[in-house]
């Protein structure tokens, strides 16, 4: 019972695999009508050889129904092959495809049989050759349709040899035989190609999914599951095409989360993880399905928006992002953290058609809110564009300046205010171009490390400074600020060793500055680098302290020697009792850590006298004295040291009148 449902099986339709039918009938468009014009050809042929031989009713009206058949199915079969069809269509229509060549099967065996008692052997042998090769013919253009080819060898191959077989002829007799060892092979040959091509869609099958799943990866971020940087570039360019093509428009966003790796180095990469996929929806929530939200690495994201947008609606759209971000995060430790973010908006066409122009906009709008709003968002407007060009020719001015030549120092003193002497010189850097003549180190120096000449400027000033430093008394140090640059690289800290070595001076008397903005990108590297500098005997400061993020979770993680107290606490110190506590705060946390303290921007008599009161000792501000030039410090040392032996000298006499 088993082996005749498995045969049964062979003549049905297989409809429980959908690929495999697709495929079937993609090639069935192809091969179908070619099977009604070898159909047609073939039985005209044998018509035309019995015409006068057997009876007009045998041959022509049986051929013109067979050839109206044909013409018909051929016409639907081309035009409806480039039409889609469903799987029920699909199905369908190739259950009629195995009914009809079953149909037509058995009406051009039929007639066979009809037209091999008329003619001599030579119109026999045509009806035998017509049989044969029609049937192995339509067999292969069937080839696909498993069930319909063998259905047409069953059909006309058994019925026409028996048939043959009740000729009284030895010679008829052979010919069946021969006929059905060709059916059996043939049918053979189609089961085995029917496996293999079944075998072979199923590859095809798994080798699209493998392409699409290779495609979706190569295109997704699998941290967030958001469209990743190469995604999101190609979205960019495809909407940059569309709003050219039709004058349309578009915004494109970058959103940065500020404060995102101090949590990530505080709590570990699985909470940073945590904070990213929960951002990542977070933005998706309020972009909605119609905008592109992508990440582009690290703790950058993209967007684009589709259609125009005005500042108001984008000033809302910001607001919306920045406000869905500062919510508390929770960890997966049970903790929460708390970040912000800033965004950078550029819009299409207002600030260009070109995708790299408008994500050149968008960053820039991102690093102005970063520097002056950071928290918010920010549109690029035509301000933006004249500081853009603004910078773009000093930073052309920087890398074609003379720098030994136009780069220079001034000197700010840091005093110990109990003992009234200066124990070190802040290097300050100025820039005087020829072309733009004084520009501001506020001005120049972001703009040389977006650039990457600042590890050049560095080399030039600090071996300026060096020289500097040699003509100081032993007891005076120098300070030197650090780049962002210098922090993140080996080779610069090694080339700051070798210029110190070389410049004779003692390690010790050099102070290296560097901001918590600069540490906090890579708390990691800073401590190589730091580390590094220290092992070499440089002391370290950390500048602009209480200004960044999560001080407190990696100062004592990075190998410093002192704190520098940041001017914006000091402006109200005197007014402000917060300010106070602020001050009087971190003065407890360097005295715990063991490290030095500086106050910084001390501008008046009474801010001196509360920061003494307070535990200060070293101070440095306008209340000491100015920037000053090298010469200018050889003249300060000087008087500073007449002013300290008439110091001493007025307490030796004192002393001898008492």
């Amino acid at each position: 019972m088993r082996r005749i449902l498995t045969i049964i099986d062979l003549f049905r339709v297989d409809t429980s695999n959908p690929d495999l039918m697709r495929a079937q009938m993609r090639a069935l468009h192809n091969q179908v009508p070619l099977l009604y014009v070898i159909l047609a050809v073939n039985s005209t042929a044998v018509a035309v050889t019995h015409l006068g031989v057997a009876p007009t009713g045998i041959t022509l009206y049986p051929l013109a129904g067979l050839l109206s058949v044909c013409v018909v199915r051929l016409c639907l079969w081309l035009r409806r092959r480039r039409q889609p069809i469903g799987m029920a269509g699909t199905a369908l229509k190739l259950r009629a495809t195995l009914a009809l060549a079953g149909i037509l099967a058995v009406c051009f065996m039929s007639w066979s049989v009809a037209l091999l008692q008329y003619g001599d052997a030579y119109a026999q042998a045509h009806v035998l050759f017509y049989v044969g090769n029609t049937m192995i013919a339509c067999a292969f253009c069937l080839a696909h349709l498993r069930a319909a080819a063998l259905l047409v060898i069953a059909v006309v191959a058994v019925p026409f040899c028996l048939h043959l077989s009740s000729f009284d002829n030895h010679v008829m007799r052979a010919i069946a035989l021969n006929l059905l060892v060709v059916s059996g092979a043939l049918a053979f040959v189609l089961l085995a190609y029917h496996r293999d091509f079944t075998r072979l869609i199923g590859q095809q099958v798994e080798l699209e999914r493998l392409s699409r799943e290779n495609l979706r990866l190569a295109n997704l971020d699998t941290l967030t599951e958001l469209p990743n940087r190469r995604s999101f570039f190609a979205s960019l360019d495809t909407a940059a095409q569309a709003a050219q093509a039709s004058r349309g428009g578009f915004v494109v966003g970058l959103v940065d989360l500020d404060g995102f790796k101090p949590v990530n180095d505080a709590h570990g990469h699985g909470a940073g993880d945590a904070v990213l996929q929960e951002a990542a929806r977070r933005l998706r929530a309020v972009m909605g399905n119609a905008a592109v939200v992508a990440r582009l690495g690290g703790d950058e994201f993209g967007l684009i928006l589709p259609g125009r947008a005005g500042a108001t609606a984008l000033a809302g759209t910001g607001d919306a992002i920045c406000g869905a971000l500062a919510a508390p995060f929770r960890l997966p430790n049970g903790g929460s953290a708390q970040i912000a973010a800033s965004v950078g908006f550029a819009a299409c066409p207002e600030a260009g058609y070109r995708a790299e122009v408008l994500v050149e906009r968008a960053d820039y709008a991102l690093y102005y809110a970063k520097a002056n709003r950071r928290g918010t968002a920010v549109l690029f407007t035509e301000e933006h564009e004249r500081l853009l060009r603004t910078q773009s020719v000093i930073e052309q001015a920087l890398r074609h300046a003379d720098l030994p030549q136009e780069l220079s120092l001034v000197y700010q003193p840091i005093v110990d205010v109990q003992s009234g002497r200066t124990i070190a010189f802040e290097a300050l850097a100025r820039w005087r171009s020829p072309e733009l003549g004084q520009v501001s180190p506020a001005v120049f120096v972001p703009i040389a490390e977006r650039s990457g000449l600042i590890t050049r400027i560095t080399a030039v000033l600090f071996g300026q400074a060096l020289a500097a430093a040699r003509a100081w008394p032993e007891s005076v140090a120098l300070s030197f600020n650090l780049s962002m640059a210098d922090i993140a690289s080996p080779q610069a800290a090694a080339g700051i060793v070798a210029a110190v070595k070389a410049s004779g001076l003692a390690p010790g008397r050099v102070i290296l500055e560097a901001t918590e903005t600069a540490l906090i990108q890579d708390v990691a590297q800073a401590q190589n680098v730091l580390g590094t500098l220290k092992a070499n005997g440089i002391a370290i400061a950390l500048d602009d302290f209480g200004t960044g993020y999560s001080s407190l979770s990696y100062v004592h993680r990075l190998p410093l020697d002192k704190l520098k107290i940041d001017r914006s606490f000091i402006s109200e110190i005197t007014t402000d009792p917060a300010s106070r506590d602020i001050v009087t705060s971190i003065l407890g946390l360097a005295r715990n850590l063991k490290l030095c303290c500086v106050v910084e921007g001390i501008e008046t008599a009474e801010q001196a006298r509360l920061l003494e009161s307070l535990g200060c000792v070293q101070m440095q501000g306008y209340h000491f004295h100015r920037p000053m030039g090298f010469s200018d410090t050889l003249n300060y040392l000087d008087s500073e040291a007449a002013r300290m032996i008439r110091s001493v000298q007025a307490v030796a006499r004192q002393q001898a009148v008492a």
